[in-house]
């Protein structure tokens, strides 16, 4: 198994990728959809105020094809490997989700994203098909010393706004948190399923053709239902219904041991051995959380309610050898929050790996 760092969009910088090599990474997850930073120094998932996680940008040069070819060489300078790029920008395929009018060409550009990654040579596309996307997070010192991470606790649900989809805005001009008169509406359990499903059907024959690796992110927080939209991989038999609605290799998981280990029923070290069982796993996140929905937090890696020494153990004794990641994790107090935050969860990562791989 490969550990690897998850940068966002605001990240990717040679600085940040020598510190990834430095502290031990191998492999870099590029979560592109927009740039969830707050300032210098500080990163933190959590939502930003009524915009959500901001606004999405249609026109980030990252998603050309020079623009794709020129992360993966900033990253291979680095000594590093890129894996996989993580979401879709809002701004990309917002009538995807909602099956509008623009339907039709938002899926054209999103072949055509994935026909540059096989030519560029990016294996894995992670995403995750949902219109509320991450919502009603909020921080707070839930890890350990007080150290400050993000917790989810029932909040309030308010419908969606119109030009708002995945918790980011793509459209300003409509974007008004304020108009309740204005607002996506009810999105139910068949048709998320159906808008999903067609998704899937168009998109795995190109996916297949380019050699590159569709990989789904489980529902976080684990509902049914969130702000009126209903959700798909929500429970433990959720990603099961997705690899039966195409058997091919690259209709895959993007397997996030916190989100599953949030799921209000089910054993998270069950689903970890039914589901690498399949050869279907592309890569992991790897963060463990205390409680399950709809009240959880997030904790360092060695400190909430899993053992993940027992999850590396099961990836392992079921042939996993792909990439893990610390996709986000608690703020150390020091100068450089977010950094020692990361280089602390790589250093477990590491020493977790070489214990369990050479038992």
């Amino acid at each position: 198994m490969k550990p690897g760092l998850g940068l966002y969009r605001d990240l990717l910088t040679p600085e940040n990728l020598r510190f990834a090599r430095q502290a031990g990474a191998t492999h870099i997850v590029a979560h592109i959809p927009g740039g969830f930073r707050r300032d210098a120094q500080k990163i933190i998932t959590a939502d930003l105020a009524q915009a959500g996680f901001g606004v999405s940008d249609p026109d980030d040069p990252i998603w050309t094809s020079e623009g794709l070819r020129d992360l993966k060489q900033m990253v291979n300078d680095a000594g590093l490997e890129l894996a996989a790029l993580e979401n879709f920008a809002p701004a990309h395929w917002y009538d995807v989700l909602l099956d509008g009018p623009h339907r039709a060409e938002q899926m054209e550009y999103l072949k055509r994203i994935i026909r540059d990654m096989g030519r560029i040579g990016i294996p894995v596309m992670g995403y995750n098909f949902s219109i509320a996307g991450v919502w009603g997070r909020h921080e707070g010192p839930f890890a350990r010393g007080g150290a400050r991470s993000v917790g989810y606790d029932d909040p309030r649900q308010t419908p969606i706004p119109a030009g708002m989809v995945w918790n980011m805005v793509y459209d300003p001009e409509r974007f008004n948190p304020d108009d309740a008169t204005q607002i996506v509406g009810t999105v139910t359990q068949e048709q998320i399923w159906a808008r999903f499903a067609a998704f899937l059907n168009e998109m795995i024959p190109v996916a297949e053709e380019a050699g590159v690796t569709l990989a789904l992110h489980p529902d976080d927080p684990p509902l049914p239902e969130l702000r009126g939209a209903a959700r798909l991989v929500h429970d433990p038999d959720g990603y099961q219904r997705v690899l039966e609605l195409h058997p091919s290799p690259a209709n895959a998981m993007e397997f996030c041991i916190g989100t599953l280990a949030e799921m209000p029923h089910g054993d998270i070290y069950e689903m970890v051995d039914r589901y690498s069982c399949t050869g279907r796993i592309a890569y992991v996140h790897f963060r463990n959380v205390h409680g399950r929905a709809p009240h959880y937090h997030e904790t360092f890696i060695d400190e909430g309610d899993t053992d993940m020494l027992r999850v590396l153990r099961i990836l392992h004794r079921n042939g996993y050898d792909g990439v893990l990641i610390p996709d986000h994790t608690p703020l150390l107090e020091c100068a450089a929050p977010w950094h020692a935050g990361m280089a602390y969860a790589l250093g477990y990562l590491r020493a977790a790996l070489r214990l369990v791989e050479e038992a």
